[in-house]
């Protein structure tokens, strides 16, 4: 059976840090991982992905600067490191997985067709 787990998430003033996790357990198919996240009323937004194989990665504009994704020597892992966060980066945020290109992957809404999805861990952070 295919899981993703993540870890890490917490509650943080804004400014901290905090580093996500994603651990992939069985077989799983991927050229793309990445995290995407969901503040309560909103709809769920890619953060950043990155491709399995190497390559590109892709980052939404709010966090570029701020957040870095990257995977472990294994390929298996996806980390995301958070810094300089800020109340809106508050919301639950998922580990995802899809066999396709993570470049034909980065546009809104391109959450479907990510087949594969942690539980998600949630980031709080206060002002």
């Amino acid at each position: 059976q295919v899981q993703l787990v993540e870890s890490g998430g917490g509650s943080v003033q804004a400014g901290g840090s905090l580093r996500l996790s994603c651990a992939a357990s069985g077989y799983i198919f991927s050229n793309c991982m990445g995290w995407f996240r969901q503040a309560p009323g909103k709809e769920r937004e890619g953060v950043a992905i990155l491709s399995s194989g190497g390559g590109s990665n892709y980052y939404a504009d709010s966090v570029k600067g701020r957040f870095t994704i990257s995977q472990g020597n294994a390929k298996t892992t996806v980390y995301l490191q958070m810094n300089s966060l800020k109340p809106e980066d508050t919301a639950m945020y998922y580990c995802a997985a899809s066999p396709l290109r993570c470049s034909d992957l980065w546009y809104p809404g391109s959450a479907s067709a990510f087949n594969v999805w942690g539980q998600g861990t949630q980031v709080t952070v206060s002002s």
